[in-house]
C-alpha cells in the first residue's frame, strides 16, 4: 500500500480489526520513510446487476437512486436514516444474492415496495402510486386494501 503522504511503497501494518458487521477490515499502516500513520479499509467487491428497463435499455444499478427514491417517499414521515440505510442494505443485499447479471426494473420495484410497507404504510402507498402509475381513486383504495390486508 503507498504512502498517501510521501507516496512511499514501504508501509507496514500496524493494527488491524474486523468491523462489527464483519464485513470490512480497518487496518492501521505506518509508513517506514516518513513515519506518519494512515487507514485503509479492505471490504470484499461485488458486483451489482445491471438494471433492464421497462423499455429494454440496460444502465448500471445506481445504490444513490435508490436511497434517493426511498427518501422521497419517506419525506416527512417518522423514518429514521438508519431504518433507510438499513432498507437500502437489504435490497442491495437481495440484489447481489439473486446471482444474476440482470435483473428487470420491475424486480428492483418490488423490493423497494416490500421494504416501504415494513417501513411506513403512507411511504408505500406514495411510492406505488407513482411505480404502478395510478390513474384514479380507486387504484389508491385498492393500495390501501391491500395493505389492511
Amino acid at each position: 500500500m503507498k504512502c498517501p503522504f510521501c507516496h512511499s511503497a514501504d508501509t507496514q501494518v500496524i493494527d488491524s480489526r474486523v468491523s462489527e458487521e464483519g464485513d470490512t477490515i480497518r487496518r492501521r499502516r505506518r509508513c517506514s520513510a516518513c513515519d506518519r500513520r494512515f487507514t485503509t479499509y479492505e471490504r470484499v467487491e461485488l458486483t451489482m446487476p445491471a438494471v433492464v428497463k421497462r423499455n429494454g435499455t440496460r444502465s448500471e444499478f445506481d445504490l444513490d437512486k435508490l436511497r434517493a427514491s426511498l427518501k422521497l417517499a419517506l419525506r416527512k414521515r417518522p423514518v429514521s436514516t438508519e431504518q433507510v440505510d438499513a432498507a437500502v442494505a437489504r435490497i442491495e443485499e437481495s440484489l447481489l444474492t439473486s446471482g444474476k447479471r440482470e435483473v428487470p426494473s420491475g424486480f428492483v420495484g418490488e423490493l423497494v415496495m416490500n421494504e416501504l410497507i415494513k417501513l411506513d404504510q403512507v411511504a408505500y402507498v406514495r411510492f406505488a402510486s407513482v411505480y404502478k402509475s395510478f390513474e384514479d381513486i380507486n387504484e389508491f383504495v385498492k393500495a390501501i386494501d391491500e395493505i389492511k390486508g
